[in-house]
């Protein structure tokens, strides 16, 4: 006869919050034990199961109705058709994910507001993936396809998603007017879906990368989220967080078994603009409080800043169009200067790895010193960037790609 464990299930919580405790110290605040979080694993789970399973329909719709990413030798190099609509697995799983979030926010205190960001960002981002879908297939005009980021932005700003700016003007004592305190945050909200939706398209321009790299910010973000979450930085934006990180993981690793090289599966502009703009609403959250989670956040995303600032300061410095493409990312360059296509993406993994664990580590020091490393973050990147030559045109297969919006690189 099997003998009962003398521990309830409350018992053996107390134990396990009792030990996660001892293992990370002082990283874990005293308002919520870290097993709250494990509360939410189920959105992890839904969402990636859901992902996996509608990726592999998308792929077959796709197929079917020819919704391909045909090669042109010039920049889309791969060497046969593959199916688009990947995106759509994506927010498929996203969707059940934080539908299965909102089932467990049910008794929360803050529900209604709670219920709203979730939804508003939600909202927006399948406005960002309906622009995308829509430029994989109509291929838009640029400015049609930065009114539909803009429209995304603009949920959350309608949902009061934006960044506590007072916070960090109070810090630096400079005085800041309501007006242009709503002025200046509508601004940014702008700025940071725009940048963070048009940087991770920029990366996605091979198999894995901007999916992998993604996966890896996101947890770098987690790890931020979890961290606020047991300090009871917020009773609002706590699960919120939480929530979207475990959502957006989970439904960007449904996808990825399909699109490991040789990929069967692009995710297109429709996955491309749907995370950029989900990561970029989880650094708007992480501003809702002082400055430093803001700034590691944004450090955080230093491989899709790095890729598109390189990007941009090439484009002018060569006098090429901000909105034509090349083969002169990053990784591109990569590729042309021999090293392998596995390699290369492996590379880019390990610098988003740095960046997240700058961003991870600084958090936990005082904002006027962690900007200190920020800084030489930044010198040391644009160093590695001029002396590694990838500022320069010369040599670049397929320097001109007549596509005419901002293509997937």
């Amino acid at each position: 006869m099997m003998m009962r464990s003398g521990f309830s299930p409350k018992d053996r919580k107390m134990q396990l919050d009792k030990i996660l405790n001892e293992l990370f110290g002082s990283l874990i605040g005293s308002k919520r034990p870290i097993g709250w979080v494990f509360h939410f694993w189920p959105v992890f789970v839904t969402s990636f199961i859901a992902a996996l399973g509608s990726t592999w329909l998308c792929k077959k719709i796709a197929i079917k109705f020819g919704i391909v990413d045909k090669p042109d030798n010039l920049v889309k190099t791969h060497k046969e058709p593959i199916a688009y609509l990947g995106g759509l697995g994506i927010m498929i799983g996203l969707t059940v994910g934080i539908l299965t979030g909102l089932f467990y926010l049910k008794n929360e205190e803050f529900f209604r507001v709670q219920l709203t960001w979730l939804l508003a960002i939600l909202a927006g981002a399948a406005v960002a993936c309906f622009v995308g879908l829509t430029d994989d297939i109509l291929d838009i005009k640029p400015r049609q396809k930065m009114l539909g980021q803009a429209a995304a932005a603009a949920i959350l700003i309608a949902a009061g998603i934006v960044p506590n700016l007072r916070a960090t003007t109070d810090s630096l004592k400079i005085p800041l007017p309501h007006s242009l305190e709503v002025i200046l945050q509508i601004l940014v909200v702008i700025f940071f879906v725009l940048g963070a939706t048009n940087s991770l398209n920029l990366l996605d321009g091979l198999d894995g990368l901007c999916g992998g790299a993604t996966v890896i910010i996101t947890i770098a973000m987690l790890f931020l989220a979890t961290h606020l979450a047991t300090w009871g930085s917020s009773a609002v934006g706590d699960p919120v967080r939480i929530i979207i990180c475990l959502g957006l993981v989970g439904g960007v690793f449904g996808f990825l078994p399909f699109n490991r090289h040789p990929a069967k599966i692009f995710m297109g502009d429709a996955g491309s603009l749907l995370l950029g703009f989900s990561v970029a609403a989880l650094m708007i959250l992480f501003a809702e409080d002082i400055p430093r989670w803001w700034m590691a956040s944004i450090v955080v995303f230093g491989l899709p800043i790095l890729d598109t600032s390189t990007a941009l300061v090439r484009r002018l410095l060569n006098k090429r169009s901000l909105f034509v493409s090349d083969r002169g990312h990053i990784y591109d360059q990569m590729i042309d200067r021999g090293i392998p296509q596995k390699k290369t993406v492996k590379i880019c993994y390990l610098l988003a790895i740095m960046y997240a664990a700058i961003g991870v580590v600084m958090s936990q020091i005082r904002t006027r010193y962690a900007a200190v490393v920020y800084i030489a973050v930044i010198i040391i990147s644009a160093m590695m960037i001029w002396k590694k030559g990838y500022l320069k045109m010369e040599g670049l297969r397929g320097a001109v790609h007549k596509k005419n919006t901002p293509p997937q690189d």
